[in-house]
């Protein structure tokens, strides 16, 4: 009986470990969204704005990014993701198609816009960063 408790508790501890590993990896990768090849943030700092016209045409997609110390962030390969609108009076957050993307014209979705309105994206992996996820329409 003790072996068999020994090996209960220790399949215990080892699903436990990796739950607190796998735990440890969440949202642990940096991207950014960028327009046209160009990312979209000012600065990527704590402090950084997303801004884009409400004329803006071209391909609107998530990299992941390498940050360096004065150098603009180097895209990766395209992320997949999902866009939403938050309502710039009401703050409400709407999904803006059920469609997943890696990219996507910014002029369909600025279409459904006005001023004032964030177009926001939504990550389908834990494992990306986007804290710059909410981009203003002006």
């Amino acid at each position: 009986m003790n072996k068999l408790n020994f090996l209960f508790f220790s399949l215990i501890w080892l699903l436990f470990s990796f739950n607190l590993t796998a735990q440890q990896k969440d949202f642990s990768s940096c991207s950014a969204a960028f327009l046209n090849e160009k990312i979209i943030v000012n600065e990527y700092t704590t402090v950084g704005k997303c801004v884009v016209s409400s004329t803006a045409t071209g391909k609107l997609t998530l990299h992941p990014v390498t940050l360096s110390e004065d150098k603009i962030p180097i895209p990766g390969e395209k992320i997949q993701f999902k866009v939403a609108i938050r309502d710039g009076d009401s703050k409400t957050l709407m999904l803006f198609s059920e469609k997943t993307c890696k990219e996507i014209e910014i002029r369909d979705i600025l279409k459904a816009c006005r001023k004032g309105d964030h177009i926001v994206l939504l990550t389908l992996e834990r494992t990306w960063a986007v804290p710059h996820s909410e981009i203003l329409v002006e």
